[in-house]
């Protein structure tokens, strides 16, 4: 697991950076971030984001998941400040398969 890096997008424009993304990665959690995923990986990789909340009732929240397509795929994925896991302050995201799929964090 590793703290991806937020990179923020300016009125100048901004080289976006990727890195290869772990089995689970964490970001910090801000309003205007998003995760852009890019899946080159001849499999769909199926991205979740783990809700550290709980329902009324006191049972684990539902963990939202988008999929990105396989081989030119990529999605941008919003990251609202409601999944941070309390103890941590941080976000954590997880993907179905990690071979030649990258990410970036950007906030606007």
């Amino acid at each position: 697991m590793a703290l991806l890096t937020t990179q923020t997008v300016t009125g100048a424009g901004t080289a976006p950076t990727y890195t290869a993304v772990n089995a689970s990665d964490t970001i910090t959690p801000d309003s205007n971030v998003f995760l852009h995923v890019k899946n080159a990986n001849a499999a769909a990789c199926t991205v979740t984001i783990t809700d550290a909340g709980t329902t009324p009732g006191g049972s684990a929240a539902t963990n939202p998941t988008v999929t990105v397509p396989a081989t030119t795929g990529d999605r941008m994925i919003r990251i609202p400040p409601q999944y941070v896991n309390p103890t941590t302050g941080l976000v954590t995201v997880s993907y179905s398969v990690t071979a030649s799929v990258t990410a970036g964090v950007f906030r606007l």
